[in-house]
């Protein structure tokens, strides 16, 4: 047994030690909201957090941004050995429908050997986990094994809005040799997980005036345009019902995945009977020959979110709408970004409805490190370590993180290692966090930081 070995049981055995503190201090820490939609305890949470950072030995600030600060703190005393950034986000999700939770979003509780509190799957819980990683190391080796900056976002629940700004300004700052985000949830399994890339989103408006107000259906039906079938008929042009998206050159710039991000996909457990129970739903969505994890990781999306219009109250309206609109989104893969997803949207609408009116909204780019990346065993001998198991990789994931401002703007690998489990109900009411897997959690951080420390990669 290697002293690092040894050391790192040492921190293990610490955290067992005081594994009940620390789900105490988890605890306090998501018993204070921080809702960056309603700006709700934004400024209080980055306060707190600047003070457990300084606690520890960083140098530690919020730091304003056009909106909620960033909090970011830098502990670096060992030239020569990787920087890790760890990035999170100490905001939430508004916790409505208040009617729909078991207990108060903001009044921690455990039942069933979960806590349950909005946030703490949703990053506050993860990311204090790597902070109680950090105080174990400090606590049994007195001094961390690498160098370490913590970034922790205020504006992640409400798109990231100015996180690319601030991280070009602090570029210099921001230099690592790798990200590292524990976010979101593991393998429905338990399986933990590293996940190499994230698609990108661009979300959109389609808006529809036919005439100057409503008309009665019988009086005018056949004569007036109605603007709900226009904004039907141009959807319609967009996505057929083979389940091709025909936005004309969309999809030319699109890569295929390499053979080594199939190979990775051909080893991910599927139960897809189960995934369709779950949902409720006999058969995927067309095109029903692409495998389930191409629809997630290697392809566009094109989501109508709502479409809205006329009457919608009780009993019936025999009334023809002047106005409609619909809500969209176009999941992004590489290297498509919103700009040119806008650019062919746009130019779709005038070809096939030049009176509808296009207004782009927010978007989000891609992000992928190559499965290659030599931090990538680094990062699965700390889950080995802590976890016992081997990782599941993952070449990318459905959802969105703002990555891109590492992989595209300071050019650093990154990678998604999640602590939560699978049916953690983020955004949803009864969001939870397995305490074993919070507790495994601090286990993986302080592993990763060790094994970090033996070397470069």
């Amino acid at each position: 047994m290697t002293a690092d070995q040894t050391a790192l049981e040492r921190v293990f055995a610490h955290i067992e030690a005081n594994s009940s503190s620390f789900i105490d201090r988890v605890m306090d820490y998501v018993r204070h909201p921080s809702i960056s939609a309603q700006n709700v305890g934004i400024a209080e949470v980055a306060a707190i957090l600047v003070d457990i950072l300084k606690g520890m030995g960083f140098e530690a600030e919020a730091i304003p941004t056009r909106n909620h600060p960033m909090v970011l703190g830098r502990r670096e005393k060992h030239p020569g050995k990787p920087t890790v950034l760890l990035y999170g986000h100490y905001d939430v999700q508004p916790p409505e429908p208040l009617d729909l939770w078991l207990s108060p979003p903001f009044e921690p509780t455990i039942r069933d050997g979960r806590i349950y509190a909005r946030g703490i799957g949703d990053n506050k819980g993860q990311h204090f986990a790597q902070l109680l990683a950090i105080e174990s190391i400090l606590a049994v080796m007195g001094d961390l094994p690498c160098n370490v900056l913590f970034l922790l976002e205020g504006e992640e629940e409400i798109g990231s809005p100015h996180i690319a700004e601030f991280v070009r300004e602090h570029a210099d700052e921001l230099k690592a040799d790798l990200v590292v985000t524990s976010d979101g949830p593991l393998h429905e399994s338990g399986m933990p997980i590293i996940t190499f890339g994230v698609r990108g989103v661009a979300s959109f408006e389609l808006r529809a005036k036919t005439a100057r107000r409503d008309a009665h259906s019988g009086n005018f039906g056949g004569v007036m345009p109605n603007a709900i079938w226009k904004l039907v008929h141009l959807l319609g042009t967009m996505k057929n019902e083979g389940g091709e998206i025909t936005i004309e050159g969309l999809n030319d710039p699109v890569i295929p995945p390499t053979n080594m991000e199939r190979e990775a996909v051909s080893r991910l457990p599927l139960d897809l009977d189960a995934i369709k129970a779950d949902l409720g739903i006999s058969q995927l969505d067309a095109p029903q020959d692409r495998a389930y994890f191409d629809r997630l990781m290697f392809h566009p999306t094109l989501t109508i979110n709502g479409l809205h219009g006329g009457y919608g109250g009780p009993g019936s309206k025999t009334v023809l709408p002047c106005e409609a609109f619909a809500k969209c989104d176009i999941r992004l893969v590489e290297p498509l970004t919103p700009e040119y997803v806008f650019d062919r949207v746009r130019a779709h609408v005038e070809r096939h409805a030049p009176d509808v009116e296009f207004v782009p909204l927010n978007g989000m780019l891609p992000s992928k490190t190559p499965m290659d990346n030599p931090f990538a065993d680094v990062i699965r001998e700390a889950i080995v370590a802590a976890r016992g198991v081997e990782p599941l990789l993952y070449p990318t994931v459905g959802g969105s993180l703002p990555d891109y401002v590492f992989t595209k703007i300071l050019k650093t690998p990154a990678f998604v290692v999640p602590y939560a489990n699978a049916d953690e109900a983020n955004h949803a009411p009864n969001e939870n966090l397995e305490i074993d897997l919070f507790i495994a959690g601090i286990k993986t951080g302080a592993a990763l930081l060790t094994k970090l420390g033996e070397g470069t990669a």
